[in-house]
């Protein structure tokens, strides 16, 4: 079953389009702010205009893709984004920046409820976190390749035409994917013997359950209410980063682009060694209930060091506390997004993680609203910061008292189903 890992790399890819398009406004933002004349509050109002859609559309596009299937549903969602991105070309100020990021959320809502379902239908349980990890990894490789790619692109082609650009990577991507992805069960590449070790550590096998069914399961909530704690601190990272850098330390345009690698390549490496090390203890024998956990744990700890890179006089201390805070909350999100595959059949997977992905991106907005005031009014990200530091050991006492044993959601489907 070696094309797992073709169908793993080509989440990973997609993922990295689609963070290159969500972070170019962020990269962009100190030139469009000087040249359009953003206010602090104008800004925090265009990000949340993306996370307002992004938690619709994770709510519906989850739905979507568990009738569709990963397949046809993540690539109608690319193109979607695809579009939305390059529609920030025609923007000239904040309602028409938010117009467009409104579009973007919710095409690029698809990305995880999709991903998660395609790794769910081809990975084992051992497997999965690691794969997780890969998967999400691209989101750590997206804000890399942004920074070096949009200030040459700029002096190229403009602005807007680097939005027209960005855009066009994910209609390219569709082409190999759909080309590519099947379904375990109708790809003949795969045996009988892999086909049924598959299914051995499923849930067992139920109709899409629909979403009053599916909040009612204690182990909804234990990913969702997880998802709403800790993403906050991810949307934070990902577009104020480069404002910080900016605002601190006096980065420009050109400048911001090493410091930028330096902290998602510490990400990336956060991202892959949390699935990894969640999956090799599973493999030695631990429960995926200890496995999951004390990856979680160790994560959460990681993070706490932010709270001083606000303070740091030195770039590159700063740069290294952040990094460090971006690889953990990777590292636990890896984790964190298995959680769905680990609870219920995967005819439901992907709507669990796009409930999950609503709470979210409502964290989101919450922390863009937050943001935007708190810099409008002290111009200092402290408080900020220390709201990521507490974030993920909160988030993860919530999970243990929801699904103390990471057991599987005990599902009727008799009755759910009809529910």
């Amino acid at each position: 079953m070696r094309h797992r890992w073709v169908i793993c790399s080509l989440l990973f890819v997609g993922a990295t389009i689609n963070y290159v398009d969500r972070q170019v406004l962020a990269v962009l933002k100190p030139t469009l702010q000087a040249q359009l004349g953003w206010s602090e509050i104008g800004y925090g109002n265009i990000v949340t205009a993306f996370q307002a859609a992004y938690a619709v559309g994770m709510l519906g596009v989850g739905r979507f893709i568990d009738r569709v299937g990963a397949r046809a549903g993540l690539a109608a969602t690319a193109a979607f984004w695809a579009l939305a991105t390059m529609a920030h070309a025609a923007a000239s100020g904040v309602l028409g920046f938010s117009a467009a990021r409104v579009a973007l959320g919710l095409g690029e809502a698809g990305l995880f409820p999709a991903g998660g379902k395609a790794i769910a239908e081809w990975f084992p349980r051992r497997e999965r976190a690691f794969a997780m990890g890969l998967f999400n990894a691209g989101t750590n490789v997206g804000p890399i390749v942004c920074p070096l790619l949009a200030p040459w692109l700029v002096d190229v082609v403009g602005w807007r035409g680097t939005f027209v650009a960005m855009g066009a990577l994910a209609l390219v991507w569709i082409v190999p994917w759909v080309v590519a992805f099947r379904p375990p069960e109708r790809d003949a590449r795969v045996s009988p013997e892999a086909l049924l070790a598959l299914h051995a550590d499923r849930p067992p096998t139920a109709a899409p359950l629909p979403w009053r069914a599916l909040l009612r399961h204690r182990e909804t909530w234990a990913v969702a209410l997880g998802k709403l704690i800790t993403d906050p601190a991810w949307w934070l990272y990902l577009f104020w980063i480069p404002d910080f850098l900016h605002r601190k330390h006096g980065l420009d345009l050109p400048r911001l682009g090493p410091p930028l690698v330096a902290i998602y390549l510490l990400s990336l490496f956060g991202g892959v060694a949390g699935g990894w090390l969640s999956s090799r203890l599973i493999h030695r024998g631990w429960s995926t209930n200890a496995a999951r956990k004390t990856t979680m744990l160790l994560a959460a700890i990681a993070v706490v060091p932010v709270l001083g890179a606000a303070r740091a006089t030195s770039l590159w201390a700063a740069v290294g506390l952040l990094g460090l805070a971006v690889g953990a909350h990777q590292a636990f999100s890896a984790n964190l997004l298995t959680l769905p595959s680990d609870f219920f059949p995967v005819s439901s997977v992907a709507s669990v993680m796009g409930i999950a992905g609503m709470g979210g991106a409502v964290g989101g907005i919450v922390i863009a609203q937050t943001a935007g005031h708190i810099l409008q009014a002290t111009g200092s990200y402290h408080t900020l910061f220390a709201i990521a530091a507490s974030a993920y050991a909160v988030a993860l006492a919530v999970i243990h008292v929801l699904s103390p044993r990471l057991a599987p959601a005990v599902v009727s489907t008799v009755a759910e189903g009809r529910a």
